[in-house]
């Protein structure tokens, strides 16, 4: 696995910047339903797309949403999308930013 994954609640956590060759230790660890909070292309040509990410998740049978954001451009909209994902996701959700900080805040504001 190459992001650490930082539990925040028994049904959710947040991770650095994940691979599609993370997405079966995800499986592994229970985590049924996975939210991309980055932006494509954020990273450069290295970052994985949330098109590739989605397509490897689903192939693992793991529940895939995109709700891409930028520092400062966080809306209440995607606040609300955000927790409505969390409260009808399929078992724990892990929530994936560059650093995982996106990824937490928007969490804490839907709480």
């Amino acid at each position: 696995m190459s992001a650490q994954i930082t539990t925040h609640s028994p049904s959710f956590a947040t991770a650095a910047q994940i691979n599609p060759t993370d997405l079966a230790d995800i499986v592994a660890l229970g985590y049924k339903t996975i939210i991309c909070n980055r932006p494509d292309g954020e990273g450069g040509p290295d970052q994985p797309s949330s098109i590739a990410m989605k397509a490897e998740a689903e192939k693992l049978g793991l529940e895939f949403h995109s709700i891409p954001f930028t520092s400062g451009q966080l809306t209440a909209e995607l606040v609300k999308e955000f927790a409505d994902v969390i409260k009808n996701a399929k078992g724990p959700v892990l929530a994936y930013c560059r650093s995982g900080a996106r990824s937490t805040q928007i969490w804490s504001l839907g709480q």
